[in-house]
């Protein structure tokens, strides 16, 4: 009888545990893969060029799911969230080294709706995002073409997808997109849109393989000496200002205090049922604040916080700083 009590107690603890470990055991944070073992391509989102911020789910564009399904999504956290993420499943079929020559996503049947969708598109230079193994591809939608029987442009879109992967050992180094085989947009045809994956093997080591999105020349900007001296000249211009109030709304006070004996009783007699100016936050100086431990903390958090904002600015900008 004790031994099943026992039993039936120690459940919950088995449970716990179990719960504990499954993550562990079911996270993938090594990034190897065995030979001809599953790579997913995850589809993550576009939006117009000139406006990043503005994003949607990449099927918000009428591209047709390989099996015609949502496909399974993959959430990464609030961070993901709020910067405007939704992985989602494109169940287009990778392997880990091999090669691809052509293989057939779907076949995209357009219609008048759809071909509208594609234009707009094309007409706000639209570009999306792709991921394998946590690497990010980017790409453009279509692009606007000379018509040679016309005048206007005509709209094409791109319907072949060459995906270049390179690996070192078991492990994803580098990836890269190309698009070809661009078609114009006409309702009524049906597009037959392909991809091509070729493996190819390098030696960088897996611990590098964000260098390439890390590049410094490629980042580098000019620093906008005016726009700096610009604000640092609002900021001593403000600071002079609410100096300069303060320092006259305190003279004034002096002033007024600094009178003669009978000036200054008149003034206390009168001004004995309201005190203004200086007066009414002298006694706050040494009177010690409500809930002390909370302000504490509080302050001992914001400050850690901001140390740590400022260290991790420092690594970035001596260029330390590894994001992998």
């Amino acid at each position: 009888m004790s031994s099943t009590i026992t039993a039936i107690l120690s459940l919950p603890l088995i449970a716990f545990i179990s719960f504990l470990l499954s993550p562990a055991l079911a996270f993938d944070a090594d990034h190897r893969y065995g030979q001809d073992e599953a790579v997913k391509l995850w589809v993550n989102k576009v939006g117009p060029y000139n406006n990043p911020q503005e994003t949607y789910n990449y099927y918000s564009l009428p591209f047709c799911h390989p099996s015609g399904n949502d496909g399974t999504h993959k959430w990464g956290g609030l961070g993901e969230v709020l910067g405007g993420n939704e992985l989602i499943d494109s169940q287009i079929d990778l392997k880990f080294q091999k090669d691809v020559n052509r293989g057939v996503i779907c076949q995209l049947e357009l219609d008048e709706a759809k071909v509208k969708q594609f234009k707009d598109a094309i007409e706000n230079s639209y570009w999306f995002e792709f991921f394998i193994d946590d690497l990010p591809l980017w790409g453009f939608v279509g692009e606007l073409r000379p018509d040679k029987n016309s005048d206007n442009s005509k709209h094409v879109l791109y319907t072949h997808k060459s995906i270049t992967i390179k690996y070192n050992k078991d492990q994803i180094i580098h990836v890269n997109l190309t698009q070809e085989n661009p078609k114009p947009l006409e309702a009524g045809t049906v597009l037959e849109m392909t991809y091509s994956v070729k493996w190819s093997l390098t030696n960088v080591s897996f611990a590098r393989r964000f260098d390439v999105y890390l590049d410094y020349p490629f980042f580098e900007h000019q620093i906008h000496w005016f726009s700096i001296f610009n604000s640092f000249m609002m900021v001593i211009f403000l600071t002079g200002l609410v100096s300069m109030i303060l320092m006259r709304t305190l003279r004034n006070d002096y002033a007024k205090y600094a009178r003669d004996d009978d000036d200054l009783v008149e003034s206390l007699e009168r001004d004995v049922s309201e005190e203004t100016g200086w007066k009414l936050v002298h006694g706050d100086v040494f009177r010690p604040p409500r809930s002390m431990v909370l302000l504490s903390a509080v302050v001992g958090t914001g400050a850690q916080l901001a140390m740590l904002v400022l260290l991790v600015i420092l690594m970035a900008i001596v260029g330390t700083l590894y994001v992998g």
